[in-house]
């Protein structure tokens, strides 16, 4: 394989072998951004010099006999994380000029775990899209087909690794922003139980940096690899030392199984709101099939299962309510207008992120109550299954839209459109309770596109959907570079 597409523990084994230096991969790295990246634009804000004067001391650390989980690997990080010295904008022009001096917490792991950052990954305007383009920054091409995106938010940051641009990136996901990308761009990534990995520095620019629990957002890594999923996690895990004064330090439960015929997956590919295209139809059943291949129980129904009409309502309002709670006092007050006249009997998608943004906090807290309810069926259904698969998205990834009436797109499945939203719905079933969800690649569509699938697991551990996704990619193949 290509040295720029092997896998970050191909890489450090190398490293610890004498087979290669920090410098030589760092200089690889960039001379493939260099050349490459004109055409997709995954990387926005380059930091050669700091990478080069790390690398070299990475080497001299390695010599020294000094040996860390990422020492001297070539990493790149989403443009929403503060790096010191580097502009965070989240694609706002009114911040280009932004300039950070202090690290998020997660950069500064990545920097005490030895990894060397190339630079910063683009972003949607506001880290609001399921696209990822911006005025200061343009957009940002899948590399499997330019004229389609690579998703968001966290989309440069899995163009960037299917490019080659580096051996891992962190991202965030609210609405599956790590995932879907991961899915659009055939690579991995992992979506951490909510308040398993510290986020601060992850924060809209000129905000300060504090550490908060973020409702429903979480921040991930993302590789080419199941098992490098594990080791980045690893390092970003733990609580943040202001919040408890202690040093990052967490061991993650194991995974319930290590053989793939342990396992007890309920595999799910209908969604009563929204249609599942045929290509990501046929890629649940490439990983279902292998499950049942390879002896695990595979089952197509629970009548345990949450409601998933109820579920992907509730998701839309917690989601939406974090907008409506920032909005001018004048905009909020006629939005909650709009939403009081909407009819007792509507359960859209679209009614229910109006009612979200026009939400009081009385209508929060009872929503969040429905939340802890759905929350103990998910540990009800977590002592029969393991894991959960279903889809990211509906579809692979669809060409650019930039049309800037976010509320107005639509988005093609399989003929028939749908508001441009509703395809959320997927990636909300895991965001809204906090449970982990690994996304997957499980190979190509008709149209040579990828298509993964998520692989949702109990509260709190992580490391069985990782392990399954491990199994996995052995069965089913995991990443290949785009052609």
């Amino acid at each position: 394989m290509d040295g720029n597409l092997r896998t970050a523990e191909e890489l450090a084994t190398a490293l610890r072998a004498g087979e290669v230096t920090s410098v030589e991969l760092t200089e690889e790295a960039i001379v493939r951004i260099e050349r490459d990246d004109k055409a997709v634009n995954a990387i926005c804000v380059r930091d050669f010099d700091r990478a080069r004067a790390a690398a070299r001391g990475a080497d001299q650390a390695r010599a020294r006999g000094e040996d860390r989980p990422l020492l001297g690997i070539p990493v790149t990080v989403k443009e929403s994380y503060d790096v010191a010295g580097l502009p965070t904008t989240w694609g706002m022009s009114r911040y280009r000029d932004y300039v950070p001096v202090e690290d998020a917490v997660q950069v500064s792991r990545l920097k005490a775990a030895g990894a060397v950052i190339l630079g910063k990954t683009n972003v949607p305007l506001g880290l609001q899209d399921v696209q990822s383009f911006n005025e200061i920054h343009g957009t940002t091409n899948n590399p499997w087909d330019h004229a389609r995106t690579p998703g968001g938010s966290s989309g440069g940051s899995a163009a960037a690794l299917a490019s080659g641009f580096g051996a891992l990136s962190i991202g965030s996901d609210i609405g599956g922003s790590l995932r879907t990308p991961a899915h659009f761009c055939g690579v991995y990534a992992h979506k951490p139980s909510l308040g398993l990995v510290a986020s601060r520095g992850m924060v809209p620019p000129s905000a300060p940096a504090l550490p908060v629990d973020l409702d429903l957002a979480v921040v991930g890594p993302m590789a080419r690899s199941a098992r490098d999923l594990t080791l980045l996690l690893d390092v970003m895990a733990g609580p943040d030392p202001l919040t408890l004064g202690v040093a990052h330090d967490l061991t993650l439960p194991p995974a319930r199984h290590e053989r793939l015929g342990d396992f007890r997956v309920l595999v799910l590919d209908e969604h009563p709101l929204i249609a599942t295209g045929s290509a990501v139809r046929a890629g649940v059943s490439r990983v279902a099939d292998a499950l049942a291949d390879g002896g695990a129980r595979v089952e197509r129904h629970s009548e345990v299962l949450p409601d998933l009409t109820e579920a992907a309502a509730l998701y839309m309002e917690l989601l939406f309510s974090g907008s409506g709670a920032r909005l001018p006092v004048e905009a909020y007050e006629e939005l909650r207008s709009r939403a009081a006249g909407l009819p007792a009997d509507d359960l859209s998608l679209v009614g229910a992120r109006l009612r979200g943004v026009a939400f009081s906090h009385r209508d929060w807290v009872e929503a969040n109550d429905r939340r802890e309810l759905h929350r103990h069926r998910w540990r009800r259904l977590f002592t029969e299954f393991d894991a959960v698969v279903c889809p990211i998205t509906p579809t692979p990834a669809f060409p650019h839209d930039h049309d800037p009436d976010l509320l107005g797109r639509r988005i093609d499945i399989d003929g028939v459109t749908y508001p441009y939203l509703d395809q959320l719905v997927w990636a909300g079933l895991a965001t809204m309770p906090g449970l982990p969800a690994t996304a997957i690649p499980t190979g190509l569509s008709p149209d040579g596109l990828p298509v993964g699938v998520q692989l949702i697991g109990p509260m709190f551990e992580d490391g069985t959907p990782l392990r399954l996704a491990e199994l996995l990619e052995r069965t089913i193949g995991g990443f290949r570079a785009p052609r």
